[in-house]
């Protein structure tokens, strides 16, 4: 018998950064475990260049990410059930999110968008490398975590706690 699989969506107004980021993470520190996805409420339909030079830089598996719609991840019919649902822009978490299919818990991690930081080369990598290593620090948290022996409730409180212990410490 075979443990279950956990889906994650990672949600973002562009999903061009900070989900994708997310989404690579997971699947890495998550293997096994965590199924993670992203998508956005407007996807800019690319990945951002310093967020995938990032991703590939450590070592993350980048061949089957892309920009897409979250309207892709709330059909009952064709999409996976997603488990977790975590909105990493405050953008996404105001507006008025699609019914995910099987009520799963939801949680909002805001970060600073590093794809609006405006400057050198330099401080762009450095604007992404932070934002990696916040979702990093919160990713590791949520793969450690005992998943399959808490209840709905008392895991929508952990997934939601990591997004404001971590913030509060930055």
């Amino acid at each position: 018998m075979s443990a279950k699989t956990y889906n994650v969506l990672f949600l973002c107004t562009g999903n061009s950064a900070r989900s994708i980021m997310g989404e690579a993470i997971l699947n890495s520190l998550g293997r096994g475990k965590f199924r993670a996805f992203s998508a956005g409420s407007h996807p800019t339909g690319r990945i951002n260049p310093f967020a995938l030079n990032l991703l590939e830089r450590r070592n993350h598996d980048v061949s089957e990410l892309r920009s897409k719609d979250w309207l892709e991840f709330a059909d009952d019919d064709s999409a996976p059930v997603m488990d977790i649902v975590i909105t990493v822009c405050d953008k996404a978490a105001g507006e008025v999110c699609p019914v995910w299919p099987g009520q799963p818990v939801v949680a909002h991690w805001g970060l600073p968008d590093p794809a609006i930081v405006a400057g050198s080369e330099a401080e762009k990598k450095l604007a992404f490398a932070n934002a990696y290593r916040e979702l990093a620090t919160r990713i590791e948290i949520l793969a450690a975590l005992p998943i399959e022996q808490l209840d709905r409730l008392t895991l929508q409180g952990r997934v939601r706690e990591m997004g404001q212990k971590t913030r509060q410490s930055a």
